[in-house]
């Protein structure tokens, strides 16, 4: 199992890339996990205010995955250290009227603590952003604390433009039209994401299979 060379490839990429997969309906109940075990202060960061479990569990329960995006980076027990959300807006902040042409994308994020300073936040928002650029939006959108050290690092090595106001800060980057490389690059990783679901579906499989049943 250690000499095998898909093995050595995946984890040769693991090292130069955090898998992103998107999430869809199936996996409510995991960011519904990753949400409840925010502490307060992580809840903070991510929604603006110290949401109850009774308010995160009515935000999880609300997200359309058919009108938003949703991406996650996994752990090896599948669980989720990093959930990244995207909201279509139209230019008045409007999401049902929203169409192509005059969308912006508002993307919010959070990240396990034990998965901190690991790169999963930057890969999060790289993922968004490449989506954002291939849909044919033109502005992705952030707003958070300006004591959100984390946000505001991955904002400004994003070249975002940043404008603070009472405690608050909005970010905006401007997004070039989509490339034959940017939609390569966006299907790579997509992939890349699928592959290593796999791989640890199967290990996980593979694990039960060999645990004595008591």
């Amino acid at each position: 199992m250690q000499n095998n060379p898909f093995r050595r490839l995946l984890a040769r990429l693991r090292q130069r890339h955090v898998p992103v997969k998107e999430l869809g309906e199936r996996d409510r109940r995991r960011m519904l996990r990753h949400f409840l075990a925010l502490n307060d202060n992580d809840r903070l960061l991510r929604f603006g205010i110290r949401l109850k479990d009774e308010q995160i569990e009515a935000y999880v329960r609300k997200i359309d995955f058919t009108r938003d995006i949703v991406f996650g980076v996994l752990n090896r027990r599948f669980q989720l250290m990093g959930v990244g959300h995207l909201a279509f807006l139209d230019k008045h902040g409007e999401r049902e009227k929203a169409t192509t042409k005059d969308r912006v994308a508002e993307f919010g994020v959070s990240v396990s603590g034990s998965a901190r300073g690991k790169g999963v936040g930057t890969a999060l928002f790289e993922r968004a952003a490449i989506h954002c650029r291939n849909s044919d939006i033109d502005t992705l959108y952030m707003q958070c604390l300006s004591s959100n050290r984390t946000m505001m690092h991955i904002a400004k090595k994003a070249g975002m433009e940043i404008k603070r106001e009472y405690g608050e800060a909005d970010a905006y980057l401007h997004l070039p039209p989509p490339s034959p490389g940017s939609v390569l690059q966006e299907a790579f990783h997509e992939q890349f994401a699928l592959i290593d679901y796999a791989v640890k579906a199967n290990a996980r499989a593979a694990i039960k299979w060999l645990t004595p049943k008591k």
